[in-house]
Formats: structure tokens, sequence, C-alpha cells
């Protein structure tokens, strides 16, 4: 099983609301390290239902004085982490990991294009300030639904002025994606955090220009899929096992409660290490990864556990474990 690095003890310093629904989280750790790089995330233990479950957050800003912040849009309809982050008080002690960095800022090239959807901002926002500091050539294109909903708007605009340009969808506004990509130098890169459909709307663009897949970076905050959360069943022959996955826990979570040993990495549907293959299923999946083509979904032939699930049903799914630890008495065998 993948594992985070070594705990370390922190409190919640502070919180500022920046719209609404977002807010600004400063964390204090015991120990703060010196390998902050633009793209960068912690783990957070958050309390949800009565126990910790890790959830990760982007860094924001440069963190120079020792200090983590994070902003979390508060999600009614997720499994529980923003609801859980939103409920903690200034001076609360936190248990977090050290930062860590899938998303990485490459210096040096001639050309930059930074697309932000929603909260995705929160990783950009570090890269773009990066990025100004090194007089590099860039453009920062952020879409939101309202004005309402651009968190760090003014700061941006006082920091990087004129390559900063918002798109608001109730406006009217949308970002030309395919045009802004023909824009960019032939050897620059792309950097996309934000919903699904803007990162794939970004990825089957960039394919079809025929760019160079190493010149596009992306992270994902998470793709709500076609089906509201519901829960479903899984059964695992090879195990005996039929697991019920509740709404507000992920398919990965619940293999992890009935003492299943999985592999997993992002827990964001990013980098495949939790996939499992689909042996049969009573209803629709709802893919909501961004590690498989869109024609690899559609054959339903295997599922990113951590974020992907049933619309309703059962899924019957293989697992290379073959031994287990049960854990909770809902396990039973298959009949």
């Amino acid at each position: 099983m993948a594992k985070p690095m070594e705990p370390i003890g922190a409190r919640l310093r502070a919180t500022r609301d920046l719209t609404p629904d977002v807010r600004l989280f400063e964390i204090e750790p015991d120990y703060p390290s010196a390998k902050v790089t633009p793209g960068s995330h912690i783990d957070v233990l958050v309390p949800i239902d009565g126990r910790p479950q890790l959830r990760s957050y982007s860094l924001v800003g440069p963190g120079g004085d020792g200090l983590y912040r994070i902003a979390v849009k508060r999600v009614a309809s997720g499994r529980g982490g923003s609801v859980g982050m939103w409920r903690l008080k200034a001076g609360e002690p936190l248990t977090i990991f050290e930062p860590r960095n899938s998303f990485e800022l490459s210096y040096g090239r001639p050309d930059y294009l930074l697309l932000a959807g929603g909260i995705g901002i929160t990783p950009i926002y570090t890269m773009a300030l990066a990025l100004k500091q090194t007089d590099a050539n860039f453009r920062l294109l952020y879409a939101a639904r309202s004005r309402s909903d651009l968190a760090l708007a003014d700061e941006l605009a006082r920091y990087i002025g004129e390559r900063l340009q918002f798109f608001v969808n109730e406006e009217g506004q949308r970002i030309d994606i395919a045009g802004e990509i023909a824009r960019l130098d032939p050897r620059g890169e792309l950097y996309v955090c934000g919903p699904f459909g803007m990162l794939e709307a970004a990825k089957r663009v960039w394919r079809e220009a025929g760019r160079p897949a190493a010149q596009l970076r992306y992270e994902t905050f998470g793709n709500a899929g076609k089906f509201a959360d519901a829960p479903f069943r899984i059964r695992i022959p090879r195990l005996g096992l039929e697991i019920d996955v509740p709404a507000h826990r992920s398919l990965l979570e619940a293999l992890e409660d009935a003492g299943v040993d999985m592999i997993f990495g992002c827990r964001r549907g990013e980098c495949g290490l939790c996939v499992l293959p689909i042996l049969e299923a009573s209803a629709e999946v709802d893919h909501r990864d961004v590690f498989f083509s869109g024609e690899e979904r559609a054959t339903n032939g295997k599922l990113c556990t951590c974020v992907s699930r049933a619309a309703s049903g059962s899924l019957t799914i293989d697992t290379p474990d073959r031994t287990r630890t049960p854990r909770h008495s809902r396990d039973a065998p298959v009949v």
C-alpha cells in the first residue's frame, strides 16, 4: 500500500473567506519544509464522520514565511472533506504531511499558457507569481461561474496585471481554448487546473494540434461525474467478498475498510495506481478519472477506484490481492 510520509504536527493559525464558498486556511507546521515549489500540495487528515481521512490541497503562494496556505471550496455534495475543513476553528491542532509536487512547473520555456477554472486557480496562482518573478513570457486565463467566484482575483490583478484575463460564464464569456493554444509558441507549455470538462477539452485540442504531450501539464480538483453519488455494491469473486459502498465513501476507501490491500497514489483519478479491472456491471459506470482516455472509459474494462463508481446496482471487479483482514461486519461472502 502506498502511504504518505511521516505525519507532521501543525495548528490552524487563521482562516479568511476569499469568496462565499472558498476559504483560505493558514496552517503553521511544527517543522516547515524548504521543498515547497509551485504546484506543491499537502495532505491533511480531516475529521469526517468522526474519523480522520486524508485529503490533498494545493499550496497557495510561495510560503516563504513558514506557513502553509490552502484554499478549500465548500462542496455540500462532496465526500465530506471540505465540510470537515470548514468546521475547523483557529488554534485547532492538525496532522499534515510534508509537501509533495506532482504538478511541477518547468522554468526557462519561451512561452507559457496557464488555464484555471474555479478553485483550480490555487496551484495556478502560485505558478503565475513564480513566472512573474522570473520575468517569463506567460498568460493566465481564469474562468469562473460568476465574478463572486473569482478567488484571489484582486491579488492576481495586482501582481501580474495585463497578463491576466478573466472569463465569467454568467456573462457569456468562454475561453477559446483552441485559439489560445494556437497563439502559444511551439516550444511553449500549457498548464491546466480546473473542472473535468475544461481539462478534457484542453487535452483534446492539444492532441489534435499535434503538440508534444510532455509540454502539457495538468491537475484536476475532481470530476462530479454524470450521476449524483449513490450507494452501490461491489463483488470480488477472487476474495469471496461483497462490499457495500456508501454514497459518501469512495470505492477505494470501502476496499480499504474491508481490509483489501490496495495500491494508490494521488486519490484524484490522475495516476492510475488504484485501477482495477471490471468483470461485470449491473449499472452504468460513472468514470470520474483523468487517467483514461474517453475511448478507454467507454469500454468499461477498468476503473480508477479512488474516484469512479457505479450509478447504482453492483459492480463485479477483480483485484490481485488474495488475502484480506475483515474490518467491518457488512462484509459477506458471495452467494
